[in-house]
Formats: C-alpha cells, sequence, structure tokens
C-alpha cells in the first residue's frame, strides 16, 4: 500500500482554505475514485492528471487509487487541484519521496501533454497558505510573479510536470522547448478569461491614468469640479446631472487620476478580488492604481453585485473596489439592480448567499451617478426646451429611489457649455496633477487625524462617531441642523453633511470645520445655493 498527500488551496470568494491533497494505492482493479465534494470541472481532473502524468515520462500505477479532499465538507471547484492530485499520486506511486509533499501547496491546471497553466485566484489563493503557516508553494511560471508578491514565502514557478518531478527528485530539470519567436504564449490565457465580467465595463486598470484624461480639459463647470475634488478626498459619493455633452462622463473619468496610489495593503486586495474575477491585466501582477468600473446600464443585478450560477463570482461593485464605480445613464438601470447597491455602500462589502455556501467580496467604492434630469434631456428652470410632459420628468427622476440617493454625500447640477467657454483661449482650469496634489495632502490630514482607528477616510467614520469626537466649530452646524428640522435633510443626512464639511476643511487647511465649510457640503448635499463659493482652488 502507498499513500502520499500534498496541499493546494479551495477559494470563497476571495478567501481561501488550505485543502489537504491525500492519495492511497491499493491493490485491485485499476480504478481512480475522486472523493471529497468535487465539482464538474475538478472530477474531470482524473483524465487530465492521468494523460498529463503519462505524457511526462511517468508511469500511471495500474492499482486501486483514491484521492480525498480534506476537508470533505468544504466545495471544491476549478483544475488549479490537477498539480497536486498529480504529485499526491506519484508520491503514493514512490516516484517521488511522500515526505517531501507534505509541506508544499500545489496549485495549477495540468494540460494532457504535462504542460502547468494558470488558474484565476493564484493571489488570494497564496495569502491563504501563507496565513495558514505553509512556507513553500508551487504556481505555474508564468503567474509566479503574482504569488511572489506574497511575503514570506518561497515560490516556485514551473512550466510543465516534468520539471516539478524532476526538482522534487533531485535529478537534472529539463529545459522546456521555447515557443515560436512572435507566437503568443498559450499558458498566458489562463491569467485573463474572455467574458469574465463582460459586463463590468473594466476599460483597462490605469487606462484613466494618462495624458488623454486630464482635468484641464474639462471647460467650465466649477462646481462640478469642485465636487469631483471632495468626492476624491473625502471618498464621497457622488451625483452628476445635467443635459447630454455637459461633461459629466468627462468628469468621471478623470476621477480616479485625481485619487492617490494605492497603499500595499489596498493593492492587495484589489489585485486580489481580479485574480479571483480572471481580469489581471498581462505582465502587471499588482494594481497599485484605483480601478475604475463603468458597466452599461443593461447590466444585470448579477453583474453589479455579484453572484451567477454556480460559484459566485464578483460584480462591478467589488471589481471597483478602492476605485471608482461609474453609472452612466443612472435612471435607465434597473430598479433592482440600482437598490441591491444600497448594502455595499452602507458596509464596504457585498454577502452573496447561495446554496452552496455564503460568499463575501470587498466593495468599498467610490461611486458616480450621471442621469439626464429627464428623458428629453433638456429640462431646466431657465430654460423652455424640453418637450417632455410634467408626469414623464417625474416618473423619469423617480427610478432613483429616496435610500439610494440618501447615501449619496454630493449632488450637483452640472450647466451646458456655452459658446464663449468653448471659444476661450486662455488658461483653462486647475490640471489634474494641481488637484490630485490638494487631495493628497487632504488624505493626510485625515490619516492623522485617525490614526489609530480602523478608518481611512471622512467618509468611512460612523456618525456617531463624529458627533461624540470630532465635534465642528461651535455654531457651524445650525443652518444643517435647521434643514433636519425642516424635513429637508435625514439623520444620515446630517452626518453625511458633517463628513463632507471635514472633508473640505481637510482641503483648506481648517483644524475643524467652521461655518463657510458646513455650508458649503449642505450646498453641495442639498443642491439649494448658499452664497458660498464653489471654487477651493485657482479660480477658473
Amino acid at each position: 500500500m502507498g499513500f502520499a498527500r500534498t496541499c493546494s488551496v479551495a477559494l470563497v470568494g476571495v478567501e481561501g482554505v488550505v485543502v489537504e491533497v491525500q492519495a492511497d494505492l491499493e491493490p485491485g482493479v485499476a480504478a481512480f475514485t475522486l472523493v471529497g465534494l468535487p465539482d464538474k470541472s475538478l472530477t474531470e481532473s482524473r483524465d487530465r492528471v492521468r494523460a498529463a502524468v503519462v505524457n511526462s515520462g511517468g508511469e500511471w500505477p495500474q492499482k486501486k487509487l483514491t484521492v480525498g479532499l480534506s476537508p470533505a465538507s468544504v466545495p471544491k471547484g476549478g483544475s488549479g487541484f490537477d498539480l497536486a492530485i498529480a504529485s499526491a499520486v506519484l508520491g503514493a506511486a514512490e516516484r517521488i519521496d511522500p515526505r517531501v509533499l507534505a509541506d508544499i501547496v500545489m496549485i495549477g491546471e495540468l494540460g494532457l501533454d504535462g504542460r502547468v497553466r494558470p488558474v484565476r485566484g493564484i493571489l488570494p489563493a497564496v495569502l491563504a497558505a501563507a496565513d495558514a503557516g505553509y512556507e513553500q508553494v508551487v504556481v505555474p511560471e508564468c503567474a509566479a510573479a503574482e504569488a511572489a508578491l506574497v511575503p514570506g514565502i518561497s515560490v516556485l514557478g514551473v512550466r510543465s510536470l516534468r520539471q516539478l518531478i524532476a526538482v522534487l527528485a533531485d535529478e537534472p530539470v529539463p529545459e522546456e522547448e521555447p515557443d515560436e519567436a512572435g507566437r503568443p504564449d498559450p499558458l498566458l490565457a489562463g491569467l485573463r478569461m474572455p467574458g469574465t465580467g463582460a459586463a463590468t465595463g473594466i476599460q483597462g486598470i490605469g487606462a484613466q491614468h494618462d495624458q488623454e484624461h486630464d482635468l484641464a480639459d474639462v471647460v467650465g463647470q466649477r462646481s462640478a469640479r469642485t465636487a469631483v475634488e471632495v468626492a476624491a478626498a473625502g471618498g464621497h459619493h457622488l451625483f452628476l446631472e445635467g443635459p447630454p455633452g455637459a461633461g459629466k462622463t468627462m468628469l468621471a473619468e478623470r476621477l480616479p487620476a485625481v485619487l492617490p496610489r494605492l497603499d500595499r495593503q489596498e493593492s492587495l486586495e484589489v489585485t486580489a478580488v481580479h485574480s479571483v474575477a480572471g481580469l489581471l491585466p498581462s505582465g502587471k501582477p499588482l494594481i497599485d492604481v484605483p480601478p475604475y468600473c463603468a458597466p452599461h446600464h443593461s447590466a444585470t443585478m448579477q453583474s453589479l453585485v455579484g453572484g451567477g450560477a454556480g460559484f459566485a463570482r464578483p460584480g462591478a461593485v467589488s471589481l471597483a473596489h478602492r476605485g471608482v464605480l461609474f453609472l452612466d445613464e443612472t435612471p435607465e438601470f434597473g430598479s433592482h439592480a440600482l437598490d441591491a447597491l444600497r448594502q455595499p455602500l452602507e458596509a464596504g462589502h457585498v454577502v452573496i448567499a447561495r446554496s452552496a455556501g455564503v460568499v463575501r467580496f470587498p466593495a468599498r467604492f467610490l461611486m458616480v451617478l450621471a442621469a439626464n434630469p429627464c428623458p428629453c434631456g433638456r429640462f431646466s428652470l431657465r430654460d423652455t426646451l424640453c418637450e417632455c410632459s410634467p408626469s414623464a420628468v417625474r416618473r423619469y427622476q423617480a427610478r432613483l429611489s429616496g435610500p439610494l440617493l440618501d447615501r449619496v454625500d454630493l449632488r450637483v447640477e452640472v450647466d451646458p457649455v456655452g459658446r464663449a467657454e468653448l471659444a476661450h483661449r486662455g488658461p483653462g482650469g486647475e490640471s489634474t496633477a494641481t488637484v490630485a496634489d490638494r487631495v493628497r495632502a487632504a488624505r493626510e490630514r485625515a490619516a492623522a487625524r485617525l490614526a489609530g482607528t480602523p478608518w481611512r477616510t471622512n467618509s468611512e467614520v460612523p456618525g456617531r462617531e463624529l458627533r461624540n469626537r470630532w465635534h465642528a466649530a461651535a455654531g457651524a452646524m445650525d443652518e444643517a441642523e435647521r434643514s433636519l428640522e425642516r424635513g429637508t435633510l435625514t439623520a444620515r443626512g446630517l452626518d453625511r453633511v458633517l463628513r463632507v464639511a471635514w472633508t473640505v476643511a481637510d482641503l483648506v487647511g481648517h483644524d475643524r470645520p467652521g461655518v463657510t465649510d458646513v455650508n458649503l457640503a449642505l450646498q453641495l448635499r442639498t443642491g439649494v445655493p448658499r452664497g458660498v463659493p464653489m471654487a477651493l482652488g485657482a479660480p477658473t
């Protein structure tokens, strides 16, 4: 009787569970039994592993073979267990010393010819292995850079099963024939899965951080530019309402470049989500810039918040984690899909319950909503160009529910750009770099104030903590409190006004919010003019 064991990782959302892969050989009729709650793709690994071992020059044991995946109560799926299963079988057949395999975590799919292919979720799987105390992992060669992002763990990248056998058996490592020059490496196909998140609107990580998207290109729109700056500095959600062509999409596309770059912990969080979704950019294992996600208005609720058939996949709210989620033409989205955003907006994560289990994905994003004032887009109090009936305007605006809008901190009307503004040839508005410097300084002030707490930005601080620990100046909140008494502000809205006021104070360098800061926050919240200048930086 032969027995060997090694380890792999089963992913549940972006969290991993270390799975012990055991192989047992007994005399009897040759058979291959796989137990431990595998799904269809994992069951098919029996044929892949057998062919890979034979085509790698190994001998398949002609005995009764049982492979167990423990703990058996955890659902397991995907092809990432192939490498561990093949190694355990070879260990049980004494082709490899079983003692060498016991403390190694192996992740990878096997081709029929023995090549090791990458799979989704390498980074969260290696993070789970490190948290469980393992120090050695074996991954596909093209995913080794992603696995090496985890500190304190030794990573071995292999291109084929033959190479792994040689390394573990202390034999000369064979050289694999290189692919033809100029042809794409077929092994890289596993790092990016076509169609995964096709409705999420991912436009390439960092695509919005180039020179083609600068705030200086936005003509006019002083109020909207101020709102974008405040949103970036405090992580506040933003609602832009205005006619078509006024610049709503331009402002949203330039917002990610204003946000500070991600720190190490945030980068690992974002990279883990995109790794699970199969959306990591080729050749860039670590995402260090805020992502930008702009789903089409036909997106389903599952594509927005996550889910789907079988194992739940991350949705747009998770792919926009630590970045920007832009919902253009927001009233055209389904009402159920929009209302599903309420929970992640408050909690910073989304919980998806399915019959196979409960999955939790991170979802702390900056949401930007953009909408026309009416179906034709020309409704305004200053002219009569709109041809929509009052009932049509009400129905269109009612598609955005009150509870959803109550969670939006900043609401700005984007006015149409006039001929004089477009023809102006003088210096334009402030550049992205200038605004980003102020945002970075404001974030540093907030971080110093929130040091020792679990919060990083003003938008994350609970209302009770704001009221008890971080007060505004004496009398600064009087106008906001009167708005609460008149019913124009909810209790949640009052807390959000104070959060925005702290962000404004951080941007202008005040120790605590004063009357002007609170009135500007109230003006941004309600859209009602309070006689406060809207420009925070140099006038445009």
